[in-house]
């Protein structure tokens, strides 16, 4: 949510970020429906206070026996307290609007973020690790999980319907060890809090990091009033709506292993086969909390612990900045982690880590008391990021740990979590 007294006093520095964005400027629209509701605001409280005065004034005509004159101050207390609801209703009206019209807005990138209209523009930051040598043509993740007999997707299909996948025995107990790992190394490591979070959330929640109201259509939702949680950000980042925290306690941050659901899986006819993009998938994600002083040294921080559970799994990554084009609806300054995928020779995204400033803290009223203050608040800064996606990180250790009979290497980080195993054997090996 955007700071209408920050668009008054700024409406060129609005309109310029939403320009960035590939947005036309709306700095007058929403000033002029500002303006109505001031207007409108500023009539009722003069009306208020015309009728508290007339009314006050009626026992002072009364007193000095001016009837005439009590009369019609009696008069003027009704006009104005029959004109009074229409002013009300028109400015609760105004305001909904507004806040409407804010709600559907996006956030303004930081200044150093690239410009640029799709993922084309988007700058890499870094490169680590060194995709494997293969002396076999190498295969994509699907195939492989097919060909152990441990991946069906056809009987994921008789249940559910397509981008649905069953997972058995050694896969199953590979994605179980991943998401324990991550949480391990998350919390045991870098100081993230476990949290088993609702998997549903009502509107309010959504709205709170902006899910809705824009993308209603992509999320699942049941028929009493709930949503499904898209991502563990959405429960996760909603622990502190409508509260005001201390500065002394912040940063916080939060981590949570949940299943996700996402009714929108991409572009038209882009990764039907295989887990890259499911209606059904676990994450683990990372949540921060923290001041606006501290938000981009978090920044770099939650991305750096993402990464390093790519390191420890020695998988091939890159980093990217996401230009204004390529942003999420909340965030003002995104990284995208892609790991290497030998079976698709391509880099594919495997995290996302967002500071979104204050912008869903508005939409939570979301606040803190900075140390010292004894009156006054300030907006938190929220951060999110994958820690990363478990389906996606499975299909990069079978991609990348293949080997030329069909096996998977398991790696030495989660054979602890495998009971041992070295491998998951080719199916008749």
């Amino acid at each position: 949510m955007h700071d209408i007294k920050s668009i008054r006093e700024n409406p060129q520095d609005f309109d310029n970020g939403l320009k960035r964005r590939g947005l036309a400027a709306l700095s007058s629209e929403i000033l002029k429906l500002d303006q109505d509701w001031r207007q409108t605001t500023t009539r009722l409280q003069e009306m208020q206070s015309a009728r508290n005065d007339a009314s006050k004034r009626i026992g002072q005509a009364k007193a000095q026996k001016n009837d005439a004159e009590a009369l019609r101050l009696m008069g003027e207390v009704t006009r104005l307290k029959d004109e009074m609801p229409a002013a009300e209703q028109r400015a609760k009206e105004l305001e909904q609007t507004i806040n409407e019209r804010l709600g559907e807005i996006p956030n303004l990138p930081a200044a150093d973020v690239p410009d640029g209209p799709d993922e084309s523009a988007n700058k890499e930051v870094r490169r680590t690790g060194q995709p494997r040598s293969m002396n076999f043509a190498a295969k994509q993740h699907f195939e492989l999980g097919e060909a152990l007999k441990l991946m069906d997707f056809e009987a994921a299909t008789r249940m559910s319907g397509a981008r649905f996948v069953l997972l058995k025995a050694q896969l199953a107990r590979l994605e179980r060890a991943i998401g324990n790992f991550m949480l391990d190394l998350h919390t045991g490591t870098f100081g993230y809090q476990e949290t088993s979070p609702p998997l549903l959330v009502r509107d309010q929640a959504m709205f709170g990091t902006a899910q809705l109201p824009k993308f209603r259509d992509e999320q699942f939702g049941t028929t009493n009033g709930y949503w499904l949680i898209p991502t563990a950000e959405v429960s996760l980042t909603n622990q502190v709506r409508e509260t005001i925290l201390s500065e002394a306690d912040m940063p916080l941050r939060f981590t949570a292993w949940t299943p996700c659901f996402r009714s929108e899986a991409g572009a038209a006819g882009k990764d039907t086969r295989g887990m890259i993009r499911m209606h059904q998938f676990s994450k683990v994600e990372l949540v921060s909390i923290t001041t606006p002083e501290q938000s981009q040294a978090e920044h770099e921080r939650m991305t750096s612990c993402a990464e390093e559970v790519l390191k420890r799994l020695d998988l091939p990554y890159r980093t990217v900045v996401l230009c204004t084009g390529d942003m999420g609806f909340a965030a003002r300054k995104t990284y995208d982690i892609e790991v290497w995928l030998p079976g698709q020779n391509a880099y594919r995204e495997i995290s996302s880590c967002s500071n979104c400033g204050d912008f869903q803290a508005r939409r939570m009223e979301a606040r803190y008391r900075p140390t010292g203050d004894s009156k006054g608040t300030r907006f938190v800064h929220t951060l999110n990021g994958s820690g990363l996606a478990v389906g996606r990180t499975l299909v990069a250790i079978l991609e990348n740990y293949q080997q030329a009979d069909g096996s998977i290497a398991i790696p030495p980080a989660l054979r602890p979590y495998m009971g041992g195993a070295e491998a998951i054997a080719a199916h008749g090996a």
